[in-house]
């Protein structure tokens, strides 16, 4: 047995995010495995199990075709990973939209099987009232305006939002909507920076963009793309190495050397014992 105990880390939660409104910025990343999330957690304040886990890991051509299990399955692999950073499930599409009793249903079940602090929704008309009723039953939720992934069937691609007057009203009073119902924090996609910061002046809870420049009072991106592992990476992706090109090269390497028979060596082989 060992002689000392393991310090035990206090998991960054819900409330925690809130009070860093107009702060120190908040870290985020997707964190969408156990290996990556152990990683991030030394950096990061939250990680988020993305819908997008359905482009960046199982090549779906959109979210819609995410589903509760396989979000449910990448948030029990982060929760094994990270210890301190606030872990955020997406909700993914077809889970929330019929109403809160289906919404209630489906979080609680994310929460019980991956033990995850907070679940995330893409806001419209309907749903703050969704989001006030999982808030109200203990279910901490991360709202999402502006760019919403999962309507890019009904938007025809991926837009920036905001660019119309109308529009750019129609996303301010969603934004105010959904941290009126008791969103802990909003990300804020695909917008203009003028849009984001008075988003981000108008809510008492914190912005976390993506596309929507240093005004938010957060940052998060899909961690595959700051890494570098695609060959195409939106315009707000900034580059941070180029994991794309050092796997390449490190595969190239092995292939060649086990083409000249230079792997395995000598000291990566077992032999049999001699005997005495």
């Amino acid at each position: 047995m060992s002689s000392h105990r393991e310090e035990k880390v206090r998991r960054l939660a819900a409330p925690d995010i809130a009070a860093r409104k107009g702060g120190d910025p908040i870290v985020c990343l997707t964190a969408y495995t156990a290996p990556m999330a152990e990683i991030l957690d030394d950096h990061c304040d939250l990680l988020l199990v993305g819908d997008s886990v359905g482009m960046v890991m199982h090549g779906l051509p959109n979210t819609v075709g995410v589903t509760m299990e396989m979000m449910i399955l990448h948030g029990q692999a982060v929760m094994r990973g990270a210890r301190r950073a606030m872990v955020v499930i997406d909700m993914p599409f077809g889970s929330y939209e019929a109403g809160p009793e289906q919404a209630y249903a489906n979080a609680a079940r994310i929460m019980k099987e991956t033990g995850a602090q907070a679940v995330k929704v893409e806001s419209g008309p309907t749903v703050p009232e969704t989001i006030n009723y999982l808030v109200r039953r203990g279910i901490p939720v991360m709202g999402h305006i502006g760019l919403r992934p999962q309507a890019v069937l009904t938007d025809g691609a991926f837009k920036a939002k905001g660019k119309t007057d109308d529009e750019r009203l129609r996303i301010l009073a969603e934004a105010e909507a959904t941290a009126d119902a008791g969103a802990f924090s909003v990300v804020v996609e695909g917008v203009a920076e003028g849009l984001a910061r008075d988003i981000t002046e108008a809510l008492h809870v914190p912005t976390i963009g993506i596309g929507a420049s240093a005004a938010c009072d957060g940052q998060i991106l899909v961690v595959d793309d700051m890494l570098g592992l695609f060959d195409w990476t939106p315009k707000f992706v900034r580059r941070y190495a180029d994991l794309r090109g050092e796997i390449g090269r490190a595969v190239a390497a092995y292939r060649d050397d086990v083409r000249t028979r230079r792997f395995p060596a000598v000291s990566e082989t077992y032999f049999a014992k001699k005997p005495a």
